[in-house]
C-alpha cells in the first residue's frame, strides 16, 4: 500500500503543477509556446485553480485514506 499512496501522491503533485502552469499561461506570466491559445485568457487561470485544487485533494485523500 505504501507504493500505491506514493504513487497517488505523486499524481497529485504532477496535478498540482499543470494546474499552476496552466495559471501562469492564462495570466501572461509563462507565455510559452508563444502560438498558445492559452496565453491572456482568464477561462485558463480559472481552469488551472481548479485543478491545482483537485491535486490538492488528490494528494491529501492518498495520505489520509491510503493506509
Amino acid at each position: 500500500m505504501i507504493a500505491l499512496r506514493r504513487i497517488v501522491t505523486l499524481l497529485g503533485v504532477l496535478v498540482v503543477l499543470m494546474g499552476i502552469l496552466w495559471m501562469a499561461q492564462g495570466a501572461g506570466l509563462f507565455p510559452y509556446p508563444a502560438s498558445s491559445f492559452m496565453i491572456n485568457q482568464t477561462p485558463w487561470i480559472i481552469r488551472g485553480g481548479l485543478l491545482a485544487v483537485a491535486g490538492l485533494a488528490v494528494t491529501w485523500a492518498a495520505d489520509r485514506f491510503i493506509r
